[in-house]
């Protein structure tokens, strides 16, 4: 497959589990939904997939799973990331050799490295592959930002580096980064509640955790702000604003996975441990913006 341009709304997977183990059955079925709506991709094994918690066993079984059932329909960008350069290497080399299309890379956390370190760790990383690495930043979670210097110098060093999955929560980051590198740097937003703002200062797409559940809607949104009809877009975004808040009522990917669940769509809500079930409280705040939303 000649790897399409890796825009517009993607999905960040959720592993499904039933009794602790990956339900692949689940997954096929999930991944079959998402073609069928129009996702323009898909990526197992990044946090909303729990790839914390998943084995390395699972974490590559499910990258696999995932290639197998897209038979090459949209491109499968693999969750390579680690905290672990020497791991990150392992599981690029591993998904690679797979048959992924792309890679998705998290800046390494708790251990905080130095710009120069991330430079040197994408680097490496970079050089195990040839095929697009999506670097993210998402420092909430990784305590660290990508720096628009650091990346300025991976795009012009390797020519299959040039695309970012923006996780900051700032529109002014969007433009920052557009300020230095132009149409060289291809920005999607890691936000669903930001798709729309970054859009409108140049990002091209999303990795989207609501997708998993408004697949159409979300490509929908996406396909308006590419063609740059902001007006139907902005209208819905509104009507999917307050899904794409209380999806984040509690950690991701328990709300998403709750009502995956809850439509049938999935056959369990089970996340493993350190996250666990929604509250009542929230998971009753969650159901109702479905109902409001006809689910």
């Amino acid at each position: 497959m000649k790897l399409r341009p890796l825009t517009g709304a993607i999905t960040a997977l959720v592993t499904p589990f039933k009794n602790d183990a990956v339900d692949y059955d689940g997954l096929s079925k999930l991944v079959e939904s998402q073609i069928k709506a129009g996702i323009r991709g898909l990526v197992p094994v990044g946090t909303t997939g729990e790839s914390p918690t998943l084995s390395n066993e699972e974490h590559l079984d499910v990258i696999r799973a995932v290639i197998a059932t897209a038979r090459g329909r949209v491109p499968v960008i693999a969750g390579t990331g680690s905290n672990s350069t020497h791991e990150a290497v392992e599981q690029t080399r591993l998904s690679h050799e797979a048959g992924a299309d792309a890679m998705l890379v998290v800046a390494p956390y708790y251990n905080k490295p130095s710009q120069e370190g991330l430079f040197r760790h994408f680097s490496i990383l970079a050089e195990t592959t040839d095929k697009p690495i999506i670097l993210y930043s998402i420092p909430g979670r990784c305590g660290i930002e990508i720096g628009v210097p650091v990346i300025e110098r991976l795009r012009a060093k390797y020519a299959h580096v040039r695309t970012i999955k923006e996780a900051g929560g700032s529109v002014d980051r969007v433009d920052q980064l557009k300020q230095a590198m132009g149409k060289d740097i291809t920005v999607l937003s890691g936000d669903d509640s930001l798709t729309l703002p970054f859009m409108s200062v140049g990002a091209e797409g999303v990795i989207s955790v609501a997708s998993n559940f408004f697949a159409k809607e979300v490509v929908q949104l996406t396909e308006l702000a590419l063609a740059n009809d902001y007006q139907k877009a902005a209208k819905l975004h509104r009507k999917l604003y307050p899904i794409f808040k209380n999806l984040f009522i509690e950690p991701n990917p328990v709300p998403i996975k709750t009502a995956l669940a809850h439509a049938g769509r999935i056959a369990s809500d089970e996340v493993r441990p350190p996250l666990c079930e929604m509250t009542a409280a929230n998971r009753a705040t969650l159901l109702a913006t479905l109902a409001q939303l006809g689910y």
